[in-house]
This record gives C-alpha cells, sequence and structure tokens, in this order.
C-alpha cells in the first residue's frame, strides 16, 4: 500500500460505535472504514486492501467468530484484532485460537479505541515479524538446498577426477611392467618392478576413492588386502605366493593411506629380496588397533634375519622411501630382528591432533 496511514477496517453493527471509531482513528492518522455485518465486511475485503480489519463478536448473520474464519481462508489475510463487549474470557480464548492476532474489550465510551490502535500496531509488527522469519528461514533452506546440491556436484566431480587418476597410474604400471619384460639386466627389470609395484600403491587409492560414497577416506584393511592381491599378481615371482595378510577395520585419509600403502610395498618386496636367500617363506601383513587413536601396520617374515655385520646389498633406497611416508604419517618404525626372521612395525595414530 503506498500510503504510510494505517488502514483499518472496523465491521461492527453498531451504527453509533462505528462513526466514533471512525473518527477517533482518523484522529489517530489512520484511514478507518467500516461495515456493519460480516457479510459487508468480507465483501469491503474481496475488492480492497486493509492493514488489519477489527472485528465484533455479536453481529446479524455471520457472527464474528464465522467471519473471521472466512477471513483466514483468504490468501496473504490481515492480521484481526477482535473487538467483544462481554467479559467473559472464554470468547477471547475461542477469537485467539481461531487466528485472531489479539483482542480488546469494547465500552460505549470509546476509551478502548486507543487499544485498538496499540492493538492493530503490535499485529502489524507480529506479522511483519513472522514474515520475515519465514523468508530467512526459506533464504536458509534454500542456501543449504544450493550447499547440497554443490556437495554432491563436488564429490561426483572428484570420484571422476580419482576414476581418470587410477586409470592414469594403471596405464604407468602397465607399461613399467611392459619394459620390465624387455630388460636384460636384472637389476633393470628389478628396478623397473618395484617401480611398478609403487605406482599401483597409489593407484589402488584412487581407485577405492572412485567406487566409494565417501572421497574423504579410504578403508585401509580393504585397500591393503587389495594391495598385497596386486603385488603378488604383478610381482610373478613365486616368493610371494605365502604372502599374507589380516587387517583389523580402520578408515584412514587418502593421503595417509598412500603413505602406509607404499611402506607395506617396501617392506614386502624388502623381505621377499632378502628374508629367504635360497628359498621362499612366508611374509605376513598384519594391521591392528592399539586403543580408540594409534594402530600398529606390520610386515613379518620368518627368513634368516638382520645381520649386524652382513654387507649391504642395496641402494638403501626402499629404506629410504620408508623413513619418507614413516615421516609424512608422523609414526615410529621399529624392528625386531633375530635368527628366526624379521619383524618391522608401524606404529602410528589413526586421527593425528
Amino acid at each position: 500500500m503506498p500510503t504510510d496511514r494505517l488502514r483499518i477496517l472496523y465491521i461492527d453493527d453498531d451504527p453509533g460505535l462505528r462513526r466514533l471509531v471512525q473518527r477517533e482513528l482518523s484522529r489517530m492518522d489512520c484511514d478507518c472504514e467500516t461495515a456493519e455485518d460480516g457479510e459487508s465486511g468480507l465483501a469491503r475485503l474481496a475488492h480492497e486492501d486493509f492493514h488489519a480489519v477489527a472485528l465484533d463478536q455479536t453481529m446479524p448473520g455471520l457472527d464474528g467468530l464465522q467471519t473471521l474464519a472466512h477471513i483466514r481462508q483468504r490468501p496473504a489475510p490481515p492480521p484481526v484484532v477482535f473487538v467483544t463487549a462481554s467479559q467473559d474470557s472464554s470468547i477471547a480464548v475461542a477469537a485467539l485460537k481461531a487466528g485472531a492476532a489479539d483482542y480488546v474489550v469494547k465500552d460505549v465510551e470509546g476509551h478502548f479505541i486507543t487499544l485498538l490502535k496499540v492493538a492493530v500496531q503490535n499485529a502489524l509488527n507480529a506479522e511483519r515479524l513472522r514474515i520475515a522469519k519465514e523468508q530467512a528461514e526459506a533464504e536458509m533452506r534454500e542456501a543449504r538446498d544450493r550447499f547440497e546440491a554443490l556437495a554432491i556436484e563436488r564429490a561426483v566431480l572428484l570420484r571422476e577426477v580419482n576414476h581418470r587418476v587410477g586409470n592414469s597410474l594403471q596405464l604407468i604400471a602397465s607399461m613399467l611392467q611392459m619394459q620390465s619384460g624387455t630388460a636384460v639386466s636384472g637389476e633393470t627389470k628389478n628396478a623397473l618392478l618395484s617401480a611398478m609395484t609403487r605406482v599401483l600403491a597409489v593407484a589402488e587409492v584412487h581407485r577405492r576413492l572412485y567406487t566409494s560414497d565417501d572421497v574423504k577416506s579410504v578403508s585401509l584393511d580393504q585397500y591393503l588386502t587389495a594391495l598385497v592381491e596386486d603385488i603378488r599378481r604383478s610381482s610373478g615371482d613365486e616368493g610371494l605366493s605365502l604372502l599374507t595378510i589380516e587387517a583389523e577395520p580402520l578408515a584412514l585419509d587418502p593421503d595417509r593411506a598412500v603413505a602406509i600403502g607404499v611402506i607395506v610395498n617396501e617392506l614386502v618386496l624388502n623381505a621377499l629380496k632378502y628374508a629367504y636367500p635360497h628359498s621362499t617363506g612366508p611374509i605376513r601383513v598384519g594391521l591392528a588397533r592399539v586403543n580408540g587413536k594409534n594402530a600398529v601396520l606390520s610386515v613379518e617374515d620368518d627368513g634368516i634375519g638382520i645381520r649386524p655385520n652382513a654387507t649391504p646389498h642395496s641402494t638403501g633406497l626402499g629404506q629410504r622411501i620408508v623413513s619418507a611416508m614413516a615421516l609424512k604419517l608422523g609414526a615410529e618404525v621399529t624392528q625386531r630382528p633375530g635368527a628366526g626372521g624379521t619383524k618391522v612395525m608401524v606404529s602410528f595414530e589413526v586421527a593425528p591432533g
């Protein structure tokens, strides 16, 4: 409505009271229109706009409660202040339950008119707050829906990225395997196979992320089981036929899962090369929780063990990789050497602070 003055429809069957209310509200900077009964009041509401309606209870035809019910059925109805001459509070309670914004008790002298204007203003303020609240809630729902849609889209994109990265790494691993098959030097062949298994350790994480609904964590036990199978299958070495794994369920973020996978790869290959110089034997990978926050990864064999005065047979690259990955994890690496084999343990926090 273009005007700042309150436009009020007052419905009452008392003509003298209608004139009194109209005159007094006009002095209070209000535009007051009147109707003599519920039917005529509803007719005016159908063709005119009002900020609020003041409604008498006792009228011929439609009484106040019946008229209120019709007003409440209209789209975006104006607030209604119930006016009654009765001191019986049950009428006021019934009006409020039926949807009236407020009520006032009228008197023939017109003292209630000031209270009527205050009640209308309060009702309008309450209506504005209600509308603002509904708009804010609608905006919050819309923002939440947009956020959820973006989150779903982001998850789909991340899975697609992981799918493509996994495929690319798998392709690189296949190339390395093919090249190792053409290598003449045994040292070159072993170096290419080691590089291939390192690539597979990373590729397996991306495959896991692509097939999972959760792109923020990896089921470490399932990942290591698949990785061990990849190492066994891709190495083509009968020495890994006795490679086994026992892993407790554990979830870890992708970056740290990759570090664990690389460590397992290096320790398994190291055991394969040096634990059984003239034969084959078991290599056991284990993953177990120590408590709610910590876990221990282990790679164990029953081979010749670590000999303090033995001449080194390798460049030490694998050990350096294990140390680098352990540093990334904030993990502690310990060895249990002996004549009955070697056990390397990597202790790390599942959820570091």
